[in-house]
């Protein structure tokens, strides 16, 4: 009987290690389980912040196209616009070039006409020049 209670302390003694040894590396992993979970909670942190400075840029870049698209309608209603008014103008100078030419028409028929009329008046004042100097010289002659 002393044996078997022997044997049974010593199988006592053997679990009660067993125990204290499992309770140890329950510890360790309860530890390990813990940082670990910390780990995980500051890496979601991190990327529930990441994501929300993305949204952020994301609607601060919306804003943006936004801004840049209106001004781009209000840019083309301009150029419209211009070219509107270039139409227009191009019109006008067509309709000035024409006027122009006309006008340089006329001014060369004028010349030319005053040019004839030069040259005839000058023929005329040649012959009437000759009739004085025939006058005159019978005139002489006479007296």
């Amino acid at each position: 009987v002393a044996m078997e209670t022997v044997s049974l302390e010593h199988q006592i003694q053997s679990v009660q290690r067993h125990i204290a040894f499992l309770k140890k590396e329950q510890m360790e992993l309860l530890h390990d389980l813990h940082l670990e979970i910390l780990r995980l909670q500051k890496h979601c942190s991190e990327l529930t912040h990441d994501l929300e400075m993305k949204e952020l840029e994301a609607r601060q870049q919306d804003v943006l196209d936004r801004e840049l698209e209106e001004k781009c309608r209000v840019m083309e209603a301009q150029l419209q616009e211009k070219e509107k008014d270039n139409l227009e103008l191009r019109k006008e100078l067509q309709h000035k070039e024409t006027l122009v030419a006309a006008l340089r028409s006329s001014l060369r028929s004028k010349e030319r006409r005053f040019l004839e009329e030069l040259k005839r008046r000058s023929h005329r004042v040649t012959i009437l020049d000759t009739e004085l100097q025939k006058q005159t010289e019978a005139a002489a002659y006479l007296s």
